[in-house]
């Protein structure tokens, strides 16, 4: 987290041992993450995310997904990806020769697209096998990464009893899934631990992405608990520290914590 000020370990004590022993079975009952996904089973999430099939829909994600399987060789995903370009749907802009760009794509990975179709492609200088999102956003940068990590927040928060669609946004506002990540107040990986936090919930690797994530997992089921489920000030406290919000009596007066509440807020309710 970018903490404008470091949290207190006093009040973990006051919270009671019982609490920390709640939180150390959480983490203990979190599940292993499976192994890697296969292209085809990357590209049946991201169908069922499209279509809002049992789960919440997202476009977004959808496209992380699609564009890991492609990346992979898998024929199908870069067939969707070129429909969904060719068509513009989910809030996603058609673009028809980065459709055509796919469609390509999908025929060279062994799709067998209608010959009408590809005889009418647009023609002119080939364009980059891009992974555009809602906005205009350019997801294709680590994108197989990206996916492998959406992946393990869906499988972890579950266990910390949070939605991982929230996971997901403080983790693309801490580090945008750079689990390397390393800020200039000595925050560490994934969700941005700093090293008294880390060790607060027992993580030994901040750079580790399953440790990290469970860590601040673990961090904002406690700040929830803390807070009694007010996601405002839970936010504001894993930015600034839970003693900043409790000294302020609620939101601190830092433009980074503001911002970095109402952004979060505004992606969770909304566009992710």
């Amino acid at each position: 987290m970018h903490s404008v000020e470091h949290s207190r370990f006093d009040l973990v004590a006051r919270a009671g041992a019982c609490v920390m022993l709640s939180l150390s079975l959480v983490c203990a009952m979190a599940p292993a993450v499976a192994a890697t996904m296969k292209p085809a089973e990357l590209t049946e999430r991201a169908m069922r995310l499209m279509h809002g099939e049992g789960v919440k829909a997202n476009v977004d994600h959808a496209v992380v997904y699609l564009c890991s399987a492609a990346k992979k060789g898998h024929g199908p995903a870069a067939y969707e990806l070129a429909w969904l370009y060719l068509q513009g749907r989910g809030g996603v802009a058609r673009d028809d020769e980065l459709g055509a760009a796919w469609l390509r794509e999908a025929a060279r990975l062994g799709e067998s697209p209608p010959a009408r179709l590809m005889q009418n492609l647009p023609s002119g200088k080939k364009r980059r096998l891009a992974c555009i999102a809602s906005h205009g956003r350019d997801l294709g940068r680590n994108t197989v990464r990206r996916a492998e990590l959406i992946g393990k927040i869906h499988e972890l928060a579950p266990s910390f009893d949070l939605d991982p669609a929230l996971v997901l946004e403080v983790v693309r506002m801490e580090s945008n899934f750079d689990p390397r990540a390393r800020s200039h107040k000595g925050a560490l990986g994934l969700m941005q631990l700093i090293p008294s936090t880390a060790r607060r919930f027992g993580v030994k690797d901040p750079f580790d992405p399953v440790q990290n994530l469970r860590g601040g997992m673990a961090y904002l089921r406690w700040l929830l608990q803390h807070f009694d489920g007010d996601l405002k000030l839970t936010l504001a406290g894993y930015n600034a520290g839970e003693a900043a919000v409790e000294r302020h009596g609620g939101i601190p007066p830092y433009d980074e914590t503001r911002t970095y509440v109402g952004t979060i807020l505004s992606r969770y309710g909304g566009d992710t």
